[in-house]
């Protein structure tokens, strides 16, 4: 977006905007948005409803200004290309909200607060392959509590308690999958502990993840390389081989921040130098296929996975107890499980998802009304000083609206 756009968005949502005329990002942001203003006629009639079902769940309601800093977007989700940026005065990076799990995550940490419920409700501006640019999002983030099943349970049941009340005349369904269960399973393999990470970072991109596994049956051809290069790559030694090429870059005259960084360059070395001494074995393949390919309603789930986990000998150890824990407090919270599935397949592609993943939907329809789910690494990749727990959702408000369009 060109840098003078997102001011003419700005203008569009905060009261007054002529007055954001030369001023700093800060001074924008200490500006009346539309966030601390629910009633605002740009805001769904539905939002009153749903801002109070969030206080009677226990969730506070945030203010999370619409120009945000660019950076801890295009770092840690690596939203090159999709959000609307521009720059202060002084050269900060800006953008325009792109979503709230990140400024509600700096902002905990921030305030170095215990366990806490955050709720939001407000407009978000990305570009969406699917067509739009502005859309309206709310949800619950719930930080800080260390009981891993009760708080999912907790936010799936959140989630399910915002479309129960907007659209009380719909069928809903959701799938739940848990990326701790499939990492259980590799460990359980045996697998090198590189292949294990790359496995993981590619669980919820099937066409990734199958390019990944293709790579293990059938390992690459070993690069040639020379020197220093040679030497680091064929020992492992990540540290050093990113200060190698961080230096050979910069002698080069390449950015060390456009486009993959010298750690990312070094990591992918490492792996396809590990490739070409790695053949995953056939019955290890099977077991894989086997456990990507179990979906059944979540009353079953128990069953399949022991079920596959005798069948392949492996102990899925912890990640089954928790997803055992899990499932007895949803059903305390007298959650429908005849609507909901468990895929084994379903998995979010970023690092810092860690376990629970889960989505709504109306069945008939082409895309999910909530996506939510557990995101321990997140608040440690944004500066945390420690382990933060964390798990939230957020509800696509605007195709809610839609939907009840339909009835009306």
């Amino acid at each position: 977006m060109h840098a003078d756009q997102p001011s003419l968005q700005i203008e569009a949502l905060v009261e007054g905007g002529s007055r954001l005329k030369g001023k700093s990002a800060d001074e924008v942001n200490r500006l009346p948005v539309i966030s601390s203003t629910p009633t605002n006629t740009l805001y769904s009639p539905i939002a009153p409803a749903i801002l109070g079902l969030f206080a009677s769940r226990g969730a506070e309601l945030i203010d999370v200004p619409i120009l945000q800093t660019a950076d801890p977007f295009l770092d840690v989700e690596e939203r090159h290309g999709c959000i609307f940026t521009t720059e202060s005065e002084i050269g900060e990076n800006l953008c325009l909200r792109p979503g709230f799990t990140i400024p509600i995550c700096l902002d905990h940490i921030k305030s170095r607060a215990t366990a806490r419920r955050y709720a939001y409700i407000g407009e978000v501006f990305w570009q969406n392959r699917q067509g739009g640019s502005e859309f309206l999002e709310a949800g619950i983030e719930d930080i800080g509590d260390a009981e891993v099943a009760t708080t999912d349970a907790r936010s799936i049941g959140d989630a399910y308690a915002v479309l129960e009340l907007t659209l009380p005349q719909f069928d809903l369904a959701a799938v739940i999958g848990d990326k701790t269960i499939f990492e259980a399973v590799l460990t359980a393999l045996d697998l090198p502990i590189r292949w294990q990470k790359r496995l993981a970072r590619a669980f919820g991109a099937p066409t990734h993840l199958e390019v990944v596994l293709g790579d293990l049956v059938k390992p690459m051809q070993r690069r040639k390389l020379g020197g220093a290069l040679s030497l680091f790559v064929g020992r492992g030694e990540l540290e050093c081989l990113t200060d190698h090429i961080a230096t050979a870059m910069e002698l080069a005259g390449f950015s060390l921040v456009a486009g993959r960084t010298p750690h990312e360059i070094a990591t992918r070395l490492i792996e396809s130098n590990e490739l070409t001494r790695v053949s995953l074995p056939k019955a290890a393949l099977e077991a894989l296929e086997d456990f990507l390919s179990i979906r059944v309603p979540l009353e079953q789930a128990p069953d399949a996975l022991r079920g596959f986990a005798s069948a392949a000998g492996l102990a899925l150890g912890p990640a089954f107890d928790t997803f055992l824990a899990r499932a007895d407090a949803m059903a305390a919270q007298g959650l429908p499980f005849g609507r909901l599935t468990y895929d084994a397949a379903l998995g979010r592609p970023h690092d810092y998802y860690t376990g629970l993943v889960f989505e709504f939907y109306v069945p008939g329809t082409d895309r999910a009304l909530v996506t939510g789910g557990r995101y321990d690494q997140l608040l440690t990749l944004l500066g945390a000083d420690r382990p933060i727990a964390a798990v939230g959702f957020s509800v696509e408000i605007d195709r809610v609206v839609r939907l009840r369009e339909t009835i009306a």
